[in-house]
């Protein structure tokens, strides 16, 4: 029996050592299956990485005036930026805010801080004290509702949020508010973006001693940053408009127009007025780099794909010394009517010159009076409306002749009209029987009240009630519109305004509104106006752009032209081009001959003006509050010259200008206006510079 159970043994050994050979063989077989066979591919794996394209802000284009002077440009100026990981942690960035703060001067911090950056530092920095803001109890709550844990976390730090007190955000130092500033931000955009952390009034020490520490503040590069400068100060400065702060960004009420178009969060845009009409134009194609990331999102190597290309230049129709100039002028003669005391609302005076064949701005000016200095209004010209008074008298005329009630040499007489019910209603002298050439020439108001009073089918009878059609009122503005008043002129800015139109029709009123006393214009819709009588009948759109060009090579000289904007016709009046020759001809009696309003100031005027002045009775509305509805005086020009072949328009509106008798600033403003222009034209005749002038004429443009 012995015998049989030692040849037993061996036979369980070999069948056990055969079970494991095969084991072994089998997981051999798998490990070289794995290394042959899905070698490659599990090392890919392993190895595996994401390409991360980002874009970067690139300088925006450059604006030059028509003769290529630069007006607004980019300066460099240093600037510290961080560039976050897809898995960079809350607490790694405030770690590496923490460091950065010793280096850095964040002024002002407490104001770029909000009350929530403040309650996500406070978790931050005191962790246990946050856990207990919500209880135990309270997260077994969550869970029993089935939420995941990412919804349950969510749901407590909002809980805590709510939950922190004044006296928990109390204990935050001021020096913590600095730190709270840059840790916002740092955490402001994208992921693989760098985020600006300073670029204003970033020091030499600051730049240098975070250049030498960059090794331990992981994200944070130094680099160079641009900044607009507006070379000519405050010249034209409200209608260049501005840029978003780098802590400001794209606007929220425009965040998804912008993101659709490839921008970032904090992409610095053009916020008003030409910067944010031509944003597209100006913003420039923005670099690219790609990041290649592990998986698990650590930044590998970075490859530039696109350098970029700053924005496109912008070429106006200003003429920034005819500017500078106009701007000179209007400030030197407010001081100068101020300081004869029977002023005390004035406070603002407008100025549009323009090319009338073409519709080109060459000027664009307002000033605002403000605690003893002046302040860029130039806006104002599209932003405010006034009443404009016997200034709009040439489009009555033209409105009395379209409509059959006057045709050409009609003679009334002037004298005063007493309606019941009235004051009675008459011109600054009366002047007997005229015609429209004299009653333009010497502004009278009672011919336009008679027109007004044909048009609307009445009849006057000394002290009788007046009857009037109510559609007389829109008779007359259809016809004021076709020159531009009371509508949008179609600048190519934003936000301008329409006018204000009275809204009573009774009938002392449509007397009022013939000599402008009623409905309000802009200044730039008066320049429009006369532009289209001056070059005989084509309402030009008023432009400011004159090309669009390419950046050049060196960044001096201007660049190839992308696109230039041609004239554009809005209407041609619908009037016989007889009318608007004898409106044409009494404007150059008003300025060229004896008894016209505006001969005192423009005779002997080398380059033959013609023109209307305008005074309108107006109630003030402006600033200061226990004047407001007191009566006062709007002083208005309208002009061009020369008479007989225009090549240059303006309109000059001072409103509130006095509350007695006229000093004639209107007129002087206009006359020292047009003797720069000429003066400016004959310089650089003399000298031979040379103009990106256009001769196209607002004839040519309506045959395109």
């Amino acid at each position: 029996m012995k015998r049989k159970k030692r040849a037993q043994v061996p036979i369980r050994l070999n069948i056990l050592f055969f079970f494991v050979f095969l084991l072994f063989s089998a997981l051999i077989l798998r490990l070289g299956v794995v290394q042959i066979v899905y070698g490659e591919d599990y090392r890919r794996e392993v190895e595996r990485t994401q390409d991360e394209i980002v874009s970067t802000p690139v300088p925006r284009g450059k604006i030059y005036d028509r003769f290529g002077r630069v007006i607004v440009d980019n300066t460099p100026q240093k600037a510290i930026t961080y560039t976050r990981s897809k898995t960079t942690q809350p607490e790694e960035i405030l770690a590496v805010a923490k460091k950065l703060a010793q280096y850095i001067d964040i002024p002002d911090a407490e104001k770029k801080v909000t009350e929530r950056d403040m309650k996500d530092y406070w978790i931050l920095t005191h962790p246990e004290e946050a856990k207990q803001k919500v209880s135990e109890q309270e997260r077994k709550k969550l869970a029993d509702q089935g939420l995941t844990q990412k919804e349950i976390d969510k749901k407590v730090y909002e809980w805590t949020l709510d939950r922190i007190t004044k006296q928990d955000l109390a204990q935050i130092s001021k020096a913590e508010l600095e730190v709270i500033a840059i840790k916002h931000e740092m955490e402001s955009g994208y992921a693989l973006t760098p985020q600006t952390v300073k670029s204003k009034g970033v020091t030499d020490r600051e730049y240098a001693v975070v250049s030498e520490h960059l090794s331990e503040l992981p994200g944070v590069n130094t680099t160079v940053d641009w900044d607009r400068k507006y070379v000519y100060d405050n010249t034209f400065r409200s209608v260049l408009g501005s840029v978003t702060e780098e802590d400001e960004g794209v606007p929220r009420e425009r965040l998804d127009y912008f993101l659709a178009r490839d921008y970032s969060r904090n992409d610095r845009v053009g916020k008003s007025y030409l910067e944010m009409q031509y944003e597209e134009v100006l913003h420039g194609k923005k670099a690219k780099v790609k990041n290649i990331v592990d998986k698990s999102g650590n930044v590998i190597s970075v490859e530039q794909v696109y350098p970029g290309e700053r924005g496109k230049d912008l070429v106006l129709t200003i003429d920034a010394e005819l500017q500078q100039k106009v701007e000179q002028i209007i400030q030197q003669e407010i001081l100068a009517t101020k300081r004869k005391g029977r002023s005390p609302l004035l406070d603002r005076a407008f100025v549009v010159m323009m090319n009338p064949k073409t519709g080109e701005v060459l000027a664009m000016a307002g000033k605002l009076l403000q605690d003893g200095k002046f302040v860029d209004f130039a806006i104002g010209n599209i932003t405010s409306a006034y009443a404009m008074g016997s200034a709009v008298k040439g489009a009555t005329v033209l409105t009395g002749f379209q409509t059959g009630v006057l045709h050409p040499n009609t003679y009334i007489k002037d004298e005063p009209l007493y309606i019941k019910g009235t004051k009675p209603k008459k011109s600054w002298k009366t002047m007997g029987t005229i015609n429209e050439l004299t009653a333009l020439k010497q502004s009278s108001n009672v011919y336009m009240f008679k027109t007004a009073i044909a048009i609307g089918g009445g009849t006057y009878r000394p002290n009788a009630p007046l009857d009037i059609n109510p559609a007389a009122f829109k008779t007359i503005r259809k016809y004021f519109s076709q020159f531009g008043l009371g509508v949008k002129t179609g600048i190519d800015l934003p936000n301008e305004l329409g006018g204000f139109q009275g809204q009573s029709t009774q009938a002392g009123l449509l007397l009022d509104l013939a000599i402008g006393q009623y409905d309000m214009y802009t200044p730039m819709q008066l320049a429009q106006y006369v532009s289209t009588i001056a070059n005989g009948g084509y309402r030009m759109k008023p432009q400011l752009v004159k090309e669009i060009r390419q950046p050049s090579a060196d960044g001096k000289e201007l660049g190839p032209v992308i696109k230039q904007f041609e004239p554009v016709v809005l209407n041609r009046i619908d009037m016989k081009a007889e009318y608007i020759k004898q409106v044409q001809e009494g404007f150059r009696r008003v300025m060229q001959e004896p008894g016209g309003t505006a001969y005192s100031y423009f005779a002997g005027a080398s380059y033959k003006p013609a023109g209307k002045t305008g005074t309108a009775e107006a109630f003030y509305d402006g600033p200061i509050q226990s004047r407001r509805n007191d009566p006062t005086y709007n002083l208005t020009l309208v002009g061009y010259a020369p008479y007989n072949d225009p090549e240059v328009s303006f309109a000059v509106v001072v409103p509130w200008a006095t509350q007695g008798e006229s000093d004639g600033i209107n007129d002087r403003i206009g006359r020292r206006i047009l003797d720069a222009y000429f003066e400016l034209k004959a310089k650089r005749a003399a000298g031979g510079e040379n103009s990106l002038e256009r001769p196209d004429s607002a004839e040519a443009a309506a045959t395109r």
